[in-house]
């Protein structure tokens, strides 16, 4: 598609108030939720594609919910590829692509449905972006860094995955191919792509169905259930809000410096899952219990999981002085608190990592 230059938009271009024609894949999702309302806040216009496989129609209403914020709030239900082949790029002035698959259940019970959606998905995305060299953000995973050659980890290091044989890695090498693919877009054909990794991102509207170890434990700790950790809960994990995670997406969008470049972002203050479901328990007053379950009891055999997961925050500190404000404590409460208003589904019992 030829575009005429004066339509182009590139990084940098507007002012950091201008509005923008945003498009969300994944924007039904808990993080998409959260950035459309902030992005709406700020006065955008906002179009998001969701398929609603694990985004939730939920979220949705509660976007739409400011009346302010309604007519400039789209929402096209559909997979990213269909809908996109339905789109005029110039239409928009950047991108930010979070839809794929989530949740090590489904990666595990469902590793063809992770590989392609993640994979194709990503690639229709950034072809579409590539049209008119739309800024571009793509959601990545900690769970890139594998088996982890070090900790804290930053961005340029080695990884290990396990063996083909287990389908538990297969989310962490299609997210990888998806960086791989987004970074040669950039050095190929210019661009403007940035690449975040979430490290344990949580707060209110995130749900326990794929295994998201939080909302298990705070909803346990309600329904007054025991906690159920997996292994000796000696593993630990950073912890960040999504309320001060999604302040950071935008920023490193509209700045330059970050195109082709990889960015951790998350908390670095580590805790073990053990004393992540003690803090639920205290923080909630729950006289729920804490269950140990057997790595072999909770997995199939032979299930591979990191001991420790820490991100070195250094780069994205330097390019846009990235600091979380809300404490783990908080968002427990606040998670809490939206649970108890949500409807009550059938609970699915845990099958994921923590």
């Amino acid at each position: 598609m030829e575009v005429p230059a004066e339509r182009v938009k590139r990084s940098g271009e507007q002012s950091q108030t201008d509005p923008r024609r945003v498009l969300i894949t994944g924007g039904g999702g808990f993080i998409g939720s959260h950035l459309s309302e902030l992005l709406l806040d700020a006065g955008d216009h906002v179009t998001i594609v969701d398929d609603f496989s694990t985004g939730r129609r939920d979220n949705v209403d509660i976007v739409r919910g400011v009346a302010s914020r309604h007519a400039r709030y789209r929402v096209i239900e559909g997979q990213s590829s269909s809908v996109l082949a339905t789109l005029d790029p110039r239409d928009f002035d950047c991108v930010y692509h979070l839809a794929a698959a989530v949740g090590v259940r489904l990666v595990v019970e469902k590793p063809i449905h992770t590989i392609e959606t993640n994979v194709h998905e990503t690639s229709a995305v950034l072809r579409f972006a590539e049209q008119a060299s739309l800024p571009i953000l793509i959601a990545s995973t900690s769970e890139v860094y594998g088996k982890g050659v070090r900790v804290p980890m930053r961005e340029d290091d080695d990884v290990v995955y396990g063996s083909t044989a287990y389908s538990r890695w297969c989310y962490a090498a299609s997210k990888a191919l998806d960086e791989y693919l987004a970074l040669a877009y950039h050095r190929e054909h210019g661009l403007p792509a940035v690449i975040v990794r979430f490290f344990n991102t949580v707060g209110p509207r995130q749900v326990g169905e794929y295994g998201m170890v939080l909302p298990r434990f705070v909803q346990a700790a309600i329904d007054g259930r025991d906690l159920e950790v997996h292994g000796d809960g000696m593993q630990s994990r950073c912890f960040c809000d999504v309320r001060d995670v999604v302040q950071a997406l935008p920023r490193l969008l509209r700045d330059p410096a970050c195109c082709g470049r990889v960015f951790n972002l998350g908390r670095d203050e580590s805790i073990t899952i053990r004393a992540l479901a003690e803090r639920v328990v205290q923080t909630l007053g729950s006289r729920s219990g804490i269950r140990m379950v057997p790595y072999e009891v909770a997995f199939s055999a032979g299930f591979d999981d990191l001991q420790v997961r820490q991100p070195d925050l250094t780069r994205i500190r330097e390019a846009i002085g990235f600091t979380p404000a809300i404490s783990l404590e908080q968002t427990i409460l606040d998670l809490a608190s939206e649970l108890k208003k949500r409807p009550t589904a059938p609970r699915r019992e845990s099958t994921c990592p923590n």
